[in-house]
């Protein structure tokens, strides 16, 4: 998958889980937390998603990778080829 791809699965999952959030503004470098009103538990449904879709797996270490939609696509680019 090349990067817009990687950005179109992360903005269909959080569709999926936060269906009242436009996402159609996010601003890359900044926080989706500070975009969009997700907590925790729909941080962490962002991650099991990804392991269901698309068999990638996120260690709790790499958490912070997943901040911004900028660096969500970073990290899942290379582990969704």
């Amino acid at each position: 998958m090349n990067t817009e791809e990687v950005r179109k699965v992360v903005l269909d999952i959080i569709s999926d889980i936060a269906p009242d959030e436009d996402v159609s503004g996010l601003k890359d470098e900044v926080s989706l937390r500070e975009q969009l009103d997700l907590d925790s538990m729909d941080f962490l449904d962002i991650v099991m998603e990804l392991r269901k879709r698309h068999k990638v797996e996120v260690p709790a270490e790499d958490y912070p990778q997943l901040a911004s939609m900028a660096s969500c696509v970073a990290y899942l680019t290379p582990k969704m080829q």
